[in-house]
């Protein structure tokens, strides 16, 4: 029986040992979709206690502790930091089988040498060691970051955000890490959603553009692509929960716009053609600037109606949607590989039965002598499991080319999460080393070596091209 989360964690054979050990363990990570603060970064934040690291703005722990029979207060209500933190220690033993339950004992190993079972009688002790160390002036965010071994962080900023503090980050020869921005303009596209008129003010403001034609308003987002990319930006994300597709004129466009902007509300299909219309010129502009472009797809957002009125989104009351996407994807993709103007595209889904779609979809749209240009993208959020990421794996696998594979991300709000790439790496490993276990693959280990430190570290950096 192995020992619980030994430095063999994962590892079932000596090939898979031999892998990690000297191919993945020790290489960088570039961090390429997550949701840290480039204000916490550039100030260096502090934290008081390890519940305001660990459980503040967690909403995958929200849920867990839900399912528990937890109290609100003692999630997001008014209970105190310890309270909460006890709270979780009494949540932790349940959650065998859940990612939650390795990545806390690996956060509490890595960051701060504490190797006991957190539950309730080890929570005392173990609140007291932690918040001894984030407290002593040596655990603020930076250190935190480089302490991971930490190259590159890619941030989610919204088109009308200043980038401040990316700015200032970039000034910053203290700080060696590349914190830089990605165009996520969401609330641009939602053109049927509260607060769209409020977001085209600002995007007038930054842009210093006013906005009376759909024109001024593809001019505005060229300008806030440029200035992105002058701060280093090299990705865009879209949140495109539901994927759709409808052919568009421009001037149907224009009207459309038109009458958002006099307050009307527009037909689904006219929502449909806004949105395709802007996509396909927002790729082009990624194209054009040799960007990557993320899609995250078949998130059914803010299910529970009550407690999103008192929480707001982001809250933990989310799920998996199951909307049909292999159409309207090819629509869009071709779209812009008509003009020859697709840009390196990564897509991911909420939905694992949309592997196997995505995966065949983009066998469709490769070329350019861009070694995977367009990605399976690695397995995400509730997918984000030991299972969800080997099924993702292999089917990337059984249908692409895995080896091109750009791997793991955080897709995280906390600077503890990254050993979820250690817990990536162990997998990748372990999955390889089982193929050669089974005779499926040669145990040509200067050629698997390659192929592990291509995934986990060096085709990212490749494919994107950081500065």
């Amino acid at each position: 029986m192995s020992k619980f989360m030994d430095e063999n964690f994962l590892l079932e054979t000596e090939l898979a040992k031999k892998l990690y050990l000297n191919y993945a363990k020790d290489l960088p990570i570039i961090d390429y979709h997550c949701h840290l603060s480039p204000k916490e970064i550039f100030e260096n934040k502090t934290f008081k206690n390890i519940t305001e690291i660990w459980l503040n703005g967690d909403h995958y722990k929200w849920r867990a502790m839900r399912a528990n029979g937890i109290e609100e207060e003692y999630i997001t209500g008014e209970a105190s930091d310890y309270d909460k933190f006890l709270a979780w220690a009494k949540t932790v033993p349940m959650l065998i089988g859940n990612p939650l339950y390795n990545w806390t004992h690996l956060e509490l190993q890595r960051f701060f040498d504490i190797y006991d079972i957190l539950n309730e009688k080890s929570a005392p002790k173990i609140w007291e060691l932690v918040n001894e160390k984030l407290t002593s002036g040596k655990f603020g965010a930076r250190s935190l970051i480089e302490s991971s071994n930490v190259e590159v962080i890619c941030t989610t900023d919204d088109p009308v955000d200043n980038l401040s503090y990316h700015v200032q980050l970039q000034k910053d020869t203290d700080f060696a890490v590349n914190v830089l921005p990605s165009f996520r303009p969401d609330k641009g596209l939602e053109i049927n959603r509260d607060g769209f008129l409020d977001w085209l003010k600002s995007l007038e403001t930054v842009s210093e553009t006013t906005i009376g034609t759909y024109d001024d308003f593809l001019n505005a987002l060229e300008s806030r692509v440029e200035f992105f990319h002058s701060i280093g930006g090299r990705l865009s994300d879209h949140a495109i929960d539901t994927m759709m597709y409808a052919d568009a004129t421009k001037q149907e466009v224009e009207e459309l716009f038109q009458r958002a902007l006099n307050g009307n509300e527009v037909s689904e299909i006219d929502e449909k053609k806004f949105k395709s219309y802007t996509l396909t010129f927002l790729g082009k502009l990624y194209a054009k600037f040799d960007w990557a472009m993320q899609f995250h797809i078949n998130a059914f957002r803010n299910n529970n109606s009550r407690m999103y009125k008192k929480l707001g989104p982001d809250t933990g009351y989310d799920a998996m949607n199951d909307e049909v996407i292999a159409k309207p994807l090819v629509s869009l993709l071709d779209s812009l590989e008509k003009e020859d103007a697709l840009p390196r595209t990564i897509l991911y889904s909420l939905n694992p039965k949309d592997n196997n779609t995505i995966a065949s979809v983009i066998g469709s749209f490769q070329g350019g002598g861009i070694p995977g240009k367009v990605q399976l993208g690695t397995a995400w959020w509730f997918n984000d499991t030991k299972q969800g990421m080997l099924d993702q794996m292999q089917t990337l696998a059984s249908i692409g080319v895995f080896s091109r594979f750009i791997g793991m991300l955080t897709d995280s709000r906390s600077f503890l999460s990254y050993p979820r790439h250690e817990y990536f790496r162990r997998l990748v490993c372990s999955l390889i080393a089982k193929w050669v276990e089974s005779g499926e693959v040669p145990e040509d280990i200067d050629t698997l070596g390659k192929i592990v430190e291509g995934i986990s570290y060096y085709n990212a950096k490749k494919y994107f091209q950081f500065d």
